[in-house]
């Protein structure tokens, strides 16, 4: 089993080898792995050929056999072939409308912020006039674990009623050339803060998972240099602050094998013909196999229902199994440099609880963050980010008064639950929203939106006077 990402890291000096070291000793001829994982692929798209050709013969209302429960059989046979043995592109976020006020509202989604590794997206709401009730900024961090972004699609469908939302799309590695530079941690909490410095300030941060760390010491570098722009507040959501507290399987993982294992054994180098040829990652293919294995009973009575779905007809439970896989099978590839400091920091030396993380070379001090109000949210269940992981931030954050700090555990969900499913959109969205209004202030960013009386589609205000979630 492989691990994912959930965390961040210490510079690279406080590791077993600089990202130079580790990523040299993982020459391109000693990790043949992709290549054979490109060779299997090109190997089974006949077979898949083969597999849409009969789909499209027995699903035909023309052809008699696809009325029967042997053509029937036949034809979920195909459709499960070809769905477990392709490779999923990245999903498209599917976000064209919310509801503000009990009106349906006009969603466009557009780059606001550009670099290699990342984009910004902007969820920008077309208002007639201005809503009655605050519509407080918030950038998602997304993960940058193995998912795209759009698997936080249910969280920037809840929060968009009461928010003006902005989100991290981070890039699929093998998707950026070489010529791009490497990226590691550093470089990450380098894109947050210019991020923050582009939204202008007072924005509120939300941090799902691995980004929790990042987050929490970006905040805490613009804090001990009195930088105006740091945000409002951060929400840190099952995120690894101290992956002592509550130890999962993940994190005994990585403390059993060592970073030498992880370097020798999932690092590998992009192949052509994809942009990022020659550049050492640790591919979405082998997290993907990680995130399998942690629930492997589970993945195989679901594939094993939509099987028996497809030969009785019952389209709906098809449709939604199809949604979910869609999404959990697509993954991408991580840069190497990050991956390994990552694992390093968080799942090993403990950098940021210990007081041993730093960014590029001078230490981070969270006891530097006074005026950032923190939210903790943690799942009682989580099995990735175990209860205490995410509290730990209170330890951390020594100088921050009482009355800018809350944390909740939201008893009986995992770890996609909190920030995912019915139980977040009842009980912890709104605790988020609350939060960050009893905490939001006027701010003068430069890159706020346009005033909502300037947009272009049409809309009722928003006269409800609670969170819409």
């Amino acid at each position: 089993m492989a691990i994912g990402v959930f965390g961040t890291v210490p510079d690279a000096e406080a590791t077993a080898g600089t990202p130079t070291d580790m990523l040299e000793a993982a020459s391109v001829f000693s990790k043949p792995l992709y290549w054979m994982f490109e060779m299997g692929q090109a190997a089974l798209d006949p077979l898949r050929a083969m597999a849409d050709a009969g789909r499209i013969y027995y699903r035909h209302p023309a052809n008699p056999l696809s009325h029967t429960d042997f053509g029937r059989t036949l034809l979920a046979g195909f459709e499960m072939f070809e769905r477990t043995t392709r490779r999923y592109g990245k999903p498209d976020w599917r976000i064209e409308h919310t509801t503000v006020g009990g009106t349906k509202v006009p969603v466009r989604i557009e780059t606001v912020w550009e670099k290699p590794f990342c984009r910004l997206l902007h969820f920008e709401r077309a208002f007639a006039r201005p809503p009655r009730r605050p519509q407080p900024r918030m950038l998602i961090v997304a993960p940058l674990s193995g998912h795209y972004a759009t698997l936080l699609r249910g969280t920037v469908e809840t929060l968009l009623p009461n928010h003006d939302i902005y989100i991290t799309d981070w890039a699929d590695a093998r998707e950026v050339p070489l010529s791009a530079g490497r990226f590691g941690l550093d470089d990450y909490i380098d894109y947050l803060i210019e991020i923050f410095h582009f939204l202008g300030g007072g924005v509120h941060a939300l941090a799902v998972c691995q980004p929790a760390v990042p987050v929490l010491a970006a905040v805490a570098v613009m804090e001990a240099k009195g930088d105006p722009d740091v945000p409002a507040s951060m929400v840190l959501m099952g995120g690894p602050i101290d992956t002592r507290e509550s130890p999962t399987a993940v994190n005994d993982f990585a403390q059993a094998r060592g970073l030498d294992w992880f370097r020798r054994n999932v690092i590998t180098t992009v192949p052509w013909p994809h942009p990022g040829v020659m550049r050492q990652v640790y591919p979405g293919f082998l997290q993907l196999h990680g995130f399998m294995s942690m629930n492997l009973e589970r993945h195989l009575q679901a594939h094993a229902d939509m099987f028996r779905h497809l030969v009785k007809g019952d389209g709906d439970s098809a449709a939604k199994h199809r949604e979910f896989y869609d999404e959990y099978l697509s993954v991408m590839d991580l840069p190497a440099e990050y991956y390994l400091q990552t694992l390093q920091a968080v799942f090993i030396d403990h950098a940021l609880p210990n007081g041993t993380f730093t960014h590029h070379g001078e230490p981070v001090d969270p006891g530097a963050i006074r005026n950032v109000a923190l939210l903790t949210v943690e799942g009682e269940n989580d099995d990735i980010s175990g209860v205490g992981q995410t509290q730990a931030a209170h330890k951390l954050c020594t100088n921050l008064p009482d009355d800018k700090r809350a944390h909740y555990l939201q008893p009986t969900v995992g770890h996609y639950g909190v920030f995912n499913g019915s139980r977040f959109r009842a009980e912890i969205a709104p605790r988020i929203s609350d939060f960050v209004l009893s905490h939001n202030w006027p701010t003068k960013g430069h890159n706020q939106p346009a005033p909502a009386g300037e947009a272009k589609a049409a809309a009722a205000p928003d006269d409800a006077g609670e969170p819409n979630t």
